[in-house]
Formats: C-alpha cells, sequence, structure tokens
C-alpha cells in the first residue's frame, strides 16, 4: 500500500533517513562512490524538507519511498529507495506507477547514475527518456530523464 508520509513528525523523519541510508549505500557500491552525497542527509533535512514523500508499506515496514519535488510546470522525483530486503519485488515499479498516475503533471523527470542500470531501465520502461548526462563533483555520472505526457 502507498500513502504519503509526514516527513516533519520526528519519528517519520527516522524511519525515512533509515531507509535512504541502507537503499543509497547500495547505489553507492554500485555507482563506486567514495563520497555519495546522498547518503549525507540527515534527519534535519529531511524534517524540514518541503519535498513530498511517499511510502509503500509492507505490512508495518515502509519497503520503499519516492521523495518528489513539485516544480512550476513539472513533477521531479527527487528519490526513489527500496529497502534490499524487499529488492526485485516490483516496489520501485508500482511507487513510479503511483506518482504517474495520482499527479496530473505534463513533465515528470529524473535524475540517476549512469551505472545504475536497474534505475535507468526502470525509467525507460515508463517511457522516460534520456536528456543529458554531467559529471558531478563527487565523481559519478548522472543522467536525466524526462516524460512527457
Amino acid at each position: 500500500m502507498v500513502i504519503r508520509i509526514n516527513n516533519k513528525k520526528k519519528e517519520i523523519a527516522n524511519q525515512i533517513r533509515d531507509v535512504f541510508q541502507v537503499s543509497y549505500a547500495v547505489e553507492a557500491k554500485l555507482l563506486n562512490a567514495v563520497d555519495f552525497p546522498p547518503l549525507k542527509r540527515t534527519k534535519f533535512q529531511f524534517l524540514n524538507s518541503n519535498t513530498e514523500f511517499y511510502a509503500y508499506y509492507i505490512n508495518k515496514d515502509i519497503a520503499g519511498i519516492i521523495e518528489l519535488d513539485d516544480n512550476k510546470d513539472s513533477k521531479h522525483i527527487q528519490s526513489l529507495v527500496v529497502h534490499p530486503k524487499y529488492f526485485r519485488k516490483g516496489i520501485g515499479r508500482t511507487l513510479v506507477q503511483f506518482v504517474l498516475d495520482t499527479y496530473n503533471t505534463k513533465i515528470f523527470t529524473v535524475e540517476t547514475g549512469i551505472d545504475n542500470h536497474p534505475a535507468r531501465q526502470l525509467y525507460k520502461s515508463f517511457g522516460f527518456e534520456k536528456q543529458h548526462q554531467w559529471n558531478t563533483n563527487h565523481g559519478v555520472i548522472k543522467v536525466r530523464f524526462k516524460k512527457i505526457n
């Protein structure tokens, strides 16, 4: 089940951070990143974020989270994380589909590391198209995808 969660509550912010930490640790290894900014986000940053968070629950566990940033003319998927114990169960796919079905937005965007093949395949399967790629100052090559409805 996917529900919006309130990142302004300390307990929820802690849960969000916990899932981000274990998920992004896997991605950092996948990308061979030594310095990976998503792993540096603090509970305080989650508490004070103005982005929207939706969680996929299995029983009482948060199995995955999608974070959305509302831009003027588009919806940006800021983060999509799945707890490693729930990998390969369609949770990421369900969260992306939820966003596409829920928001009446013409443009959706997302970014990921160029070497994150599972994420790239997921976004491409929904019709996201590569817009550009660039080198970051932390050694990861990123790619930006865009979907126009």
